[in-house]
């Protein structure tokens, strides 16, 4: 007895494959571009050791630039990821509602979602100026229509017969929502919240490429135009972490907000 409880509480103490996986993953690239670099196979401008984009990195740090442009990009996504979010489930639970307003504007839907954003971005500086609110916009289109997409699916993947338990049972539209609806869709919904997400992050740099005096894209522009690889690197990196985290967060949202399903799934194994 003494011996199990001993060897449980090993295993607890010590990190599993899984969670050492994404580790192990991200040395054996670090190990390939050190080779890919000591072999000299390209440039040193084309493609840079670690050691020079660490240095980089430590270097627009230490001088505020970085610190700068990512407060910029952050700020300017998390205006555009908010107001897209809103917009797409509130417009999503109409279209999911009612089939007339879907049939309305399906096509204009389908036709802005199916033209890649780069393509309109230059039409928002021209409508919206050169300043944040372009970008803002930018950002919110890409994260408009993945979560319109999300919230119709979710609401309407709700069981009939839920429905007319909760007729019978005399529930007022807002308890439908609150205490059917919502949780029924939740899954979905957290869905594209993560894709949501990482898009977010797409839109804001598409909308500092176009035309920007400060963010981490304004500054890859800039890194580019002066073949300073090292720190183009470090603003693609940059923009990863914040994806990455964006993704992360939303996971551990979903992790708790669902948690009451992982608890029901191990009652009814029971």
């Amino acid at each position: 007895m003494q011996i199990t409880m001993l060897s449980r509480q090993v295993n607890l103490r010590m990190p599993s494959s899984r969670a050492l996986a994404p580790y192990l993953g991200l040395l054996v690239l670090l190990l390939l571009w050190e080779l890919i670099t000591r072999l000299k196979i390209y440039p040193e401008f084309i493609i840079p050791p670690p050691r020079a984009v660490f240095d980089t990195f430590v270097q627009t740090l230490l001088d505020g630039r970085l610190w700068t442009h990512t407060v910029t990009t952050v700020g300017q996504m998390g205006i555009g990821l908010f107001l897209g979010l809103v917009a797409g489930v509130a417009l999503g639970y109409l279209i999911a509602k009612n089939h007339m307003l879907e049939q309305m504007l399906s096509p204009i839907i389908v036709a802005i979602q199916s033209t890649p954003v780069v393509a309109y971005a230059p039409l928002l500086v021209i409508w919206f100026g050169t300043g944040p609110t372009s970008k803002i916009v930018t950002c919110m289109l890409t994260v408009f229509f993945p979560m319109l997409t999300n919230t119709v699916v979710g609401i309407r993947s709700v069981p009939p017969s839920l429905r007319d338990l909760m007729h019978s049972l005399r529930a007022t539209r807002w308890q439908m929502f609150t205490r059917l609806e919502v949780p029924a869709a939740m899954p979905i919904l957290l869905g594209g919240l993560k894709l949501s997400a990482t898009l977010s992050v797409i839109g804001v740099v598409v909308g500092e490429f176009v035309s920007a005096n400060a963010g981490l894209g304004y500054l890859v522009k800039l890194a580019r135009d002066s073949y300073n690889t090292p720190l183009v690197m470090v603003a693609v990196l940059m923009l990863a972490l914040i994806a990455r985290l964006m993704y992360g967060a939303v996971a551990l949202l979903e992790h708790r907000l669902l948690a009451w399903q992982s608890r029901s799934r191990r009652q009814n194994s029971l």
